[in-house]
């Protein structure tokens, strides 16, 4: 019995050697499975920086677009794993949450691959509103919390 063929990216229920794993395509009888990144193993670098958007935006704006400049930049010369975090502010449903913090890694992940940085060093994780940096429920706090947050590993 044959199954219908899945879009790049999307996970298969019956797959993989645990929840982190994802399917990233298929051939005929063959899966490829990829493990995701740790999140755990990462850790702030001074030298890569958070960028923010707008309420119910995942686009990266022109300010923010010099920050992953300035973050490639520095990534060209340095051999380090990147997660880019997206993260919300506490306002829209958990799941809406999780869906726009996975597109504004993503919009990051574009921006940065559009400059020359490989794919295959970057790695993407949705919190949604669950991890805050600010808890206070003002429009400055909020715009605080949307952001697309990256952290560093070397590579070993």
């Amino acid at each position: 019995m044959s199954r219908p063929p899945r879009a790049k990216g999307t996970r298969h229920p019956a797959v993989g050697p645990s929840p982190t794993a994802e399917v990233i395509g298929e051939r005929r009888d063959e899966i490829v499975v990829v493990q995701r990144p740790d999140p755990a193993a990462f850790e702030e670098n001074r030298n890569v920086k958070a960028i923010y958007f707008d309420v119910d935006r995942y686009d990266v704006r022109p300010g923010d677009a010099q920050t992953l400049e300035a973050d490639a930049a520095w990534l060209k010369t340095n051999d380090v794993l990147i997660l880019i975090e997206g993260q919300c502010d506490e306002r829209g449903t958990a799941e809406y949450n999780l869906a726009l913090g996975d597109r504004r890694a993503q919009a990051a992940r574009n921006y940065l691959v559009a400059l020359g940085i490989s794919a295959s060093r970057i790695g993407l994780v949705s919190y949604g509103k669950e991890r805050p940096v600010c808890a206070e429920h003002t429009e400055e706090c909020w715009a605080a919390n949307r952001r697309a947050h990256l952290v560093a590993q070397p590579r070993g």
